[in-house]
């Protein structure tokens, strides 16, 4: 994995001014974290219930908006 993270690749900051990983760094990564990240490509596998199933369905609705 890169030692160094490039903005708008791996990182962007949201209006809120937090840091977010992007899908392309979490495919590097190559697994979940576990820490529902917003773009986690790996369907929060490491997201214990109910939460992983909550942002999921969150996912659901806001990519059928």
């Amino acid at each position: 994995m890169k030692t160094q993270l490039v903005e708008g690749e791996d990182f962007y900051y949201n209006s809120k001014g937090l840091l977010v990983l992007t899908e392309k760094y979490h495919l590097e990564r190559g697994t979940c974290c576990g820490n529902w990240c917003r773009h986690c490509p790996f369907n929060y596998d490491r997201v214990p219930e109910p939460r992983r199933s909550s942002l999921l369905e969150q996912r659901s609705r806001n990519e059928n908006t």
